[in-house]
């Protein structure tokens, strides 16, 4: 007994605290984040894309903090929580069907970068890659908790390692890329006409100038897109329910826990819509279009590419992080 869904007997709780916290970590390597912050840059640019992942990210931290709490403590899902917390059994159908459809979508688009990763590498037609994506992750799953936390645990080195070594490569080798990124107005900033922003040797135009100000249609835009991460904080609390209680000695060592594992993803999520942000204009001006930019294959594809010289071996890489990341989430 895995205790899949509702509530989590405390004799189920037999995990360490760092072991479920590292596990609810492993569940955001999702790459729909960088897809997510290449989107709103190049639509919005780098102001305003910035100014809505920190205003939302703060918003969905100070709400995702007493859910995580109550969850760990009492060892129950979103919708137990729902339902104990007075909505009754309207409010938890409520909030299964917006933690369903929130899954449904992000699931939709997790297979979509997947598939995409297994057309770039081996010539698979995206359909089949769907196909693939979706059966992958049965015999996975099927084993709950037990087999998904020894998977995290395995896989977390390498994906750390994957996602960091092309930013140090990039920023060793392209001083004027920050300065870029930080000067991209985005398609729709007014006067502005996406790359033209930036000419070929990196110096910005005058254009580039309104990237400073802060456009509150557009800052709305983009916060509105980074909102629909909020329902992840029901994935987290899915782990959260097997947090073990606290022993006398071990209170900050469990909020330390609860904080990285609940309220926290964000901060890391956070930070991975800003590296979305930031491949996405390299990929532009590496000659990808609008669409390909944003997507986290074709983004870490060229990035790979300050880490060799090799075509083939920064594809392959790019391949490998993001099935990695994809089968994790």
């Amino acid at each position: 007994e895995d205790y899949a869904l509702r509530f989590t007997a405390k004799r189920a709780r037999r995990w360490s605290l760092a072991r479920v916290s590292n596990t609810a970590l492993g569940a955001i390597s999702f790459l729909a984040l960088e897809a997510i912050g290449g989107a709103i840059t190049l639509n919005y640019g780098f102001t305003n894309a910035i100014a809505a992942i920190a205003v939302v990210s703060m918003l969905i931290f100070l709400t995702s903090v007493p859910i995580s709490y109550y969850a760990a403590k009492y060892g129950v899902d979103i919708d137990l929580l729902t339902r104990g917390a007075g909505f009754g059994y309207i409010g938890s159908t409520i909030t299964s069907l917006i933690y369903a459809s929130f899954t449904f979508i992000f699931f939709a688009l997790e297979a979509a970068i997947m598939s995409s990763a297994l057309y770039s590498l081996f010539g698979i037609p995206v359909i089949f890659g769907y196909l693939i994506s979706s059966l992958l992750v049965i015999p996975l799953v099927t084993h709950g908790i037990t087999l998904i936390s020894r998977f995290q645990v395995w896989t977390q080195p390498l994906w750390i390692v994957l996602q960091l070594l092309p930013f140090i490569f990039i920023l060793a080798s392209n001083t004027d890329v920050v300065s870029q990124w930080a000067h991209y107005t985005g398609e729709n900033a007014p006067g502005a006409n996406g790359l033209s922003n930036t000419n070929a040797g990196g110096n910005t135009s005058a254009g580039a100038a309104e990237s400073a100000s802060l456009n509150i249609l557009l800052f709305g835009a983009a916060s509105s897109v980074i909102f629909s991460l909020v329902a992840q904080i029901c994935v987290q609390v899915d782990f959260l329910r097997f947090l073990p209680e606290p022993k006398p000695n071990q209170r900050r060592q469990w909020w330390g826990a609860l904080i990285a594992a609940g309220p926290g993803w964000i901060i890391i999520g956070a930070l991975k819509i800003m590296a979305g942000s930031f491949l996405a204009l390299l990929a532009l001006h590496h000659g990808r279009d609008a669409a390909a930019a944003s997507d986290p294959m074709q983004m870490y594809t060229v990035a790979f590419g300050y880490v060799t010289s090799s075509p083939q071996t920064a594809l392959a890489l790019a391949g490998i992080f993001v099935i990695v990341s994809q089968v994790k989430i």
